[in-house]
């Protein structure tokens, strides 16, 4: 059972639902981390008088101590803050939940320091999952899934039966805000309107990778990494309702599900007492609320960051690091009004087939094509 927990990424959307479910579970905050919001920060840092604090925007760093001058907990910044948070010692799980690139070396630093690790952070296993899962592997720690999809796929193996069986994942997808619109339809929407979820409530970044369908596309990369399963087994079902969050399918072509209501307090705190379940915040799933189920399949025409991201991992090696890095400069670039909706899938396209289909040798690899990526987007918005 885990007793502490170090939350890199609490100010977020999965980091301050991640700190409600310490509360329910009593459990002792070791660290906390934050990108740019301290005052956020210093109010979980006088809630939970957590040992350390982190602020990776290393300009906020003099004001921010200076704010915690009064208490007994350590101030620090920029990626060596984060890995001392990844790393530190009286915690028993490092939950990892900042958003892009930044958390690659985190995560790779919590398994060689023999820490469990509850992952939300998809884009480390996109950018470098040979690099991750062979930390993983050789500190012989675990590795459990955040996101809901992954999560849902993790809880529905543990019926899988000894000779596995496993014929074929299904991850579901919500559609975003977006479902349904041509290629022509997209041309023209604005921000506000990719931020407009339906059904799930996110930090702003992964709410456009929704929206773009960037968000499965990764997913789907994600999934192969962490269950040892070639693309080709895994396949997309957009479920508008968000109740099933993915499905498994076995060889004598059952199918097993894992459904509640869009909460992620579920995945999170099955990550932290895994394998055992306790009382949860979380809202009943009552199906005849719903009513009705419907699945559809996704556009792969309107929404070209799938695409990209199934054609990254057919070429395999660093494309499916290019792929992230061109996304995570073309999404800010279209919450910052500079592009377009549909350059975002352009140029992450673009930037995937620029990228040769090497293997990831050491971190620097990952790194290096990650900036590769991300300058051929500045050169070419």
């Amino acid at each position: 059972m885990v007793n502490n927990i170090s939350i890199l990424g609490s100010t977020g959307s999965i980091g301050t639902q991640a700190l409600d479910v310490a509360d329910n579970l009593n459990l002792n905050v070791e660290a906390i981390t934050a990108n740019t919001n301290i005052k956020i920060l210093e109010e979980q840092v006088r809630k939970y008088e957590p040992a350390l604090a982190v602020v990776f925007d290393e300009s906020k760093y003099s004001l921010f101590k200076s704010n915690l001058a009064d208490t007994d907990t350590k101030v620090s910044c920029g990626m060596e803050g984060l890995i001392e948070a990844a790393t530190i010692e009286n915690a028993d799980l490092i939950l990892n939940s900042v958003v892009g690139m930044v958390g690659l070396m985190p995560t790779i630093a919590a398994a060689n320091a023999k820490k469990n690790i509850a992952l939300a952070n998809k884009e480390t296993l996109v950018a470098g999952g040979s690099l991750v899962m062979k930390a993983v592997k050789d500190n012989k720690v675990a590795l459990y899934p955040v996101d809901s999809e992954h999560s849902a796929i993790f809880q529905c193996l543990q019926g899988c039966p000894d000779n596995k069986a496993l014929k074929r994942l299904i991850l579901t997808a919500s559609g975003g805000p977006f479902f349904g619109k041509t290629l022509d339809e997209l041309k023209d929407v604005t921000v506000e309107q990719a931020l407009n979820h339906p059904n799930w409530d996110m930090g702003a970044k992964i709410t456009i990778d929704s929206a773009t369908m960037m968000n499965k596309g990764l997913e789907i990369i994600e999934a192969s990494w962490l269950f040892d399963m070639p693309a080709d087994k895994i396949d997309v079902v957009v479920h508008r309702e968000s109740v099933i969050h993915s499905m498994i399918e076995y060889s004598d072509n059952s199918v097993l599900a894992q459904l509640g209501v869009p909460d992620m307090r579920i995945p999170i705190q099955y990550a932290i007492t895994y394998p055992n379940r306790f009382p949860s915040p979380v809202q009943q799933l009552s199906l005849t609320d719903y009513g009705k189920l419907t699945f559809f399949e996704p556009d792969y025409n309107a929404f070209k960051c799938l695409r990209a991201c199934k054609q990254a991992i057919d070429r395999g090696g660093l494309c499916a690091a290019a792929a992230n890095g061109a996304n995570e400069v073309a999404n800010k670039l279209f919450r910052d009004g500079k592009i377009s909706f549909l350059d975002i899938g352009d140029l992450v396209m673009d930037a995937m087939l620029r990228q040769d289909n090497i293997q990831a040798e050491s971190v620097e690899d990952v790194l290096a094509a990650d900036k590769a990526a991300r300058d051929y987007v500045m050169r070419n918005i």
